[in-house]
């Protein structure tokens, strides 16, 4: 099943993995006493409307200038740039694993499914969190899927592919898209949401 839907993946490479983007990157050159700032426009005259401490990790750049000196990132409820001169590439995650860390979060109702380096848990709108056991998982160049756990009679698939994503409530900008599948006793059920490798975020 999971070989499945990684080929259902393969087939829908967009232009973002092409680039190679997103991905995870760490500040770099920035000295402890400073902060690389996030500006609204790629342009160093541009707003600053944030920043990164030094050695700041999990930084996602959804895609570059065209000139590839600026990354866009997410911040808040909208996207900003950063200088690609002070980012490097993190190259934490294998190739053919579930990306992690990852935080995917949707509506219908709203909801939260975290991946973290400490653990996996899920969220929802008028319920306290729930941890997850992770049972299996499987990735691709261009996404992923994962199914956990959820105590002994509810289980939940995640798939994530690169690729726009909005969540419809901001003018933010995200890199992956999500489906979240629920098995559950009193019915099964699909939704779907965005995702980002920004844990700082």
């Amino acid at each position: 099943m999971i070989r499945f839907f990684i080929l259902i993946l393969s087939l829908f490479a967009s232009p973002a993995f092409a680039q190679g983007f997103p991905d995870a990157f760490i500040t770099r050159d920035v000295p402890s006493d400073d902060r690389l700032n996030i500006r609204a426009e790629p342009s160093a005259s541009a707003p600053i409307i944030g920043d990164y401490y030094a050695f700041t990790t999990n930084i996602e750049v959804l895609r570059t200038s065209s000139d590839g000196k600026w990354g866009m990132v997410g911040i808040g409820e909208r996207n900003g740039w950063v200088s690609m001169r002070y980012l490097e590439r993190s190259n934490h995650n294998e190739p053919h694993r579930f990306p992690r860390p990852i935080s995917c979060s949707g509506t219908e109702p709203f909801w939260n499914l975290n991946v973290t380096m400490r653990g996996d848990e899920y969220s929802e709108m008028g319920m306290d969190r729930r941890d997850l056991n992770m049972i299996s998982d499987s990735g691709a160049p261009n996404g992923g899927i994962a199914v956990f756990e959820e105590g002994p009679t509810l289980n939940r698939t995640l798939i994530v592919q690169r690729g726009y994503c909005g969540d419809g409530m901001s003018d933010r900008e995200f890199g992956w898209k999500a489906t979240l599948f629920t098995e559950a006793p009193d019915g099964n059920y699909a939704q779907s949401g965005c995702c980002t490798l920004d844990a700082n975020n």
